[in-house]
């Protein structure tokens, strides 16, 4: 992770155009591979219903889902990219606070959406010009606004809360991460360094969620295949964007894809949480399908 964090870092003194293809690269060959354990959290309630099939009966709704959204940036970017950020605040504060938490998950998982547009929103603006493909000098009020009040309840839950240490340290490194690199070198930093690899251990350290990821080294060659096949989708959907700039279409293509995957991303794990709740009050568990 120090390494991964200084190459990310390292994009910031980069050409802006260069600086944003390094920072995708790196989120997409180490960031993107954490979701393709999605497979592996599903098997276990999959399999033993269905056998064999268990695998189509999966992918089949994940891909739908997964195009539908793709499409949704085409037909209402604008909206697309409202849900996109809000989703990415309760996905992104579920993972870093843990669960019965909402305060400190709406504080940790609007940070990295929040400062981008109080702190460069040139920047930001400019960026998801880019992924929506319309024009968007400014940020628009619906997350200026909201990224405003994001501040107040983030303040007045540090001082009401008093958050651990660990959690400050946290909260401050991602902070200093947003105020001094250019607003995609920092998300990639959080995206890479934090969230992919506390999403991998969540499951290594959790036999209930995927009992085949029994360890980090063996989450990697787990998520090879899905992701491999990830890379190929990407490869089919590259002509079908029209950026004419390749760094511009890489960029669209890898955040819209983020978005159409974390829609179902998102709602397999409340699927999950919420079968293995059921099952904790039934006193039973899934059954463990390596």
């Amino acid at each position: 992770m120090p390494a991964a964090a200084l190459l990310v870092a390292a994009t910031a003194l980069l050409p802006r155009e260069a600086g944003w293809a390094a920072v995708l690269a790196l989120v997409i060959g180490l960031g993107v591979p954490h979701g393709a354990l999605d497979g592996e959290v599903a098997k276990p309630f999959l399999a033993p219903r269905f056998g064999r099939a268990w695998f189509p009966v999966f992918a089949a709704p994940y891909l739908a889902l997964t195009a539908a959204v793709l499409m949704a940036w085409r037909w209402a970017p604008d909206l697309t990219l409202a849900g996109f950020l809000a989703l990415s605040v309760l996905h992104f504060g579920s993972e870093d606070a843990g669960p019965g938490r909402p305060a400190e998950a709406l504080v940790r998982g609007g940070l990295p959406i929040a400062l981008p547009a109080l702190v460069r929103p040139d920047e930001t603006a400019r960026i998801f010009a880019v992924v929506t493909h319309t024009a968007m000098p400014v940020l628009p009020d619906w997350w200026t606004l909201p990224a405003w009040a994001w501040l107040v309840l983030a303040s007045a839950w540090l001082c009401l809360r008093r958050p651990p240490f660990e959690t400050l340290a946290e909260l401050a490194g991602l902070s200093l991460a947003f105020l001094v690199l250019p607003p995609l070198s920092a998300f990639g930093l959080y995206f890479v360094c934090l969230h992919a690899p506390r999403h991998m251990r969540s499951l290594a350290d959790d036999p209930a969620r995927a009992p085949a990821v029994d360890g980090m080294g063996r989450a990697v060659v787990l998520a090879l295949p899905i992701f491999g096949l990830t890379l190929l989708i990407g490869l089919l959907l590259w002509p079908t964007y029209p950026q004419a700039n390749g760094v511009e279409r890489l960029l669209a293509l890898t955040l819209q894809g983020l978005a159409a995957l974390t829609v179902p991303h998102w709602l397999l794990d409340r699927w999950v949480e919420g079968r293995l709740r059921a099952g904790d009050d039934r006193g039973t568990a899934p059954a463990p399908s390596r």
